[in-house]
């Protein structure tokens, strides 16, 4: 919701609608016997000395963070801030939202008592119990995943107090019981991953450990499993990042603007058709390929006002033609998300000096057929897509490993694997993906 300072998530609503989904889990089974919550990344609220929230959490997508990265690096360099938390320096993290609320000198900020990371506000609602789940908190540029704790020098710079943060906590452990208030003190609330592509991740139905990732939705996460965070020169140029899954290792990936590009120009286009996205993959099927491409990494095309014509602007500002039509508009997305795909398999492979035999891609963008067929002729790797609920699947199993029913992400991805069929795609015409990734390079111009 938009308020006067800014784009702001209505935590109230969303939580009287989590309430309204346990009532009907309930209903359809009194025997339910825990919870879990997992959500996007880096966003929080901040809370009183009463525990009461202070205003609804700003939103991501709120501009208010924009050009902070060169600004904060006055206080501490790019480097030894990637060199502290290994996260990829991007304007949405929570560390740049505290900057900009303290280069405002935000009164909610002055008045806070503790800060809670967005899934860590549900769980806290729901048991009174106040913790930050590792893998959300991997999200926020504020933790050092070295010594798996909140990292004091970073906070000094921002001259925030230790105070405010709370208690790292693992998932695949229970935080507490429902309260009383709910009407059933008997359902445990466990700690899952509770950032939603931790949850995905964990559920990726991979039998080898040479295995790519690609968490399709709004966003595309792209990278590979570590058990330890790889923090060097290469990763810092190449703005790879850090973050924590089940088991207290690590997902080694890069963020790229996925699928949220294709969503906003069906948000514009519906407002004269109706259009599904199977006739949006009809209609880029029948279009030529390689008429112009974008640069998916660019923050132009994160919530401009109008995607379809910043996505003309990018074309015509760098020489391409203009897409015109829905279908070559859907098309340049695809093909331009798929060639950011092979970009950033080159940078992993570099980094890791490792080679891969398979990409695995979960999530929405899973049924997406012809990003999938795409995505393996623009890297010449076998693509399997699915299962599309990854995180849900993750996030159930999580609990039976909370309950002791499951003992290691190893035994959660056999089940998955047994459970769901997955479509595979196999490489065909590569040559001509070849040629056009030269050019996409050029385009690029390593500028991320």
């Amino acid at each position: 919701m938009r308020l006067s300072d800014g784009l702001h998530w209505d935590i109230e609503h969303l939580f009287r609608e989590i309430k309204n989904g346990l009532h009907f889990a309930l209903i359809e089974s009194s025997d339910l016997k825990s919870i879990g919550i997992d959500t996007w990344g880096v966003d929080f609220g901040l809370f009183d000395e009463n525990e009461k929230l202070l205003a609804p959490p700003f939103s991501y997508r709120d501009p208010g963070t924009r050009g902070l990265i060169d600004k904060f690096s006055k206080l501490m360099k790019k480097e030894e801030l990637y060199k502290r938390t290994g996260i990829q320096l991007l304007e949405i993290n929570t560390i740049y939202r505290l900057y900009a609320m303290i280069l405002s000198e935000n009164e909610i900020l002055k008045r806070a008592h503790s800060l809670l990371l967005l899934p860590d506000i549900f769980n806290h609602f729901f048991t009174g119990i106040k913790a930050s789940e590792f893998t959300f908190a991997t999200t926020t540029q504020l933790f050092n995943p070295v010594e798996r704790d909140w990292d004091s020098e970073i906070l000094k710079c921002l001259n925030i107090k230790r105070e405010l943060f709370q208690k790292i906590a693992y998932p695949g452990m229970v935080l507490g019981e429902l309260k009383k208030d709910f009407g059933r003190s008997d359902i445990d609330v466990v700690l899952v991953a509770s950032h939603d592509t931790a949850s995905a991740v964990a559920a990726v139905p991979a039998d080898q450990k040479d295995f790519i990732y690609i968490s399709s939705g709004t966003w595309s996460l792209m990278g590979i499993e570590s058990d330890r965070p790889i923090i060097n020169q290469k990763s810092f140029e190449y703005n790879f990042t850090n973050e924590g899954i089940i088991g207290q290792t690590f997902r080694f990936l890069k963020n790229i603007l996925g699928l949220g590009i294709l969503h906003s120009c069906k948000k514009e286009w519906e407002g004269k058709q109706s259009l599904d996205y199977n006739t949006l993959i009809n209609l880029a099927r029948n279009e030529e390929n390689f008429l112009s491409i974008i640069n998916p990494f660019d923050i132009r095309f994160l919530s401009p006002r109008s995607m379809t014509e910043e996505i003309k602007k990018f074309c015509i500002e760098t020489g391409q033609q203009s897409p015109q039509t829905i279908g070559q508009l859907v098309r340049c997305i695809l093909e331009s998300l798929s060639l950011a795909y092979r970009h950033t398999l080159e940078q992993i492979k570099e980094i890791t000096n490792r080679d891969f035999t398979v990409i695995h891609i979960i999530g929405g963008g899973s049924l997406n057929e012809i990003l999938c067929q795409f995505t393996a002729d623009a890297t010449g790797i076998p693509v399997y897509a699915g299962p599309v609920e990854a995180t849900a699947f993750s996030n159930i199993l999580t609990q039976a490993m909370a309950k002791g029913k499951l003992n290691s992400m190893n035994e959660l991805r056999n089940i998955v694997r047994k459970s769901f069929p997955l479509n595979e795609y196999i490489p065909g015409d590569t040559k001509s993906w070849d040629d056009i990734y030269g050019y996409y390079r050029e385009l690029v111009n390593k500028k991320f």
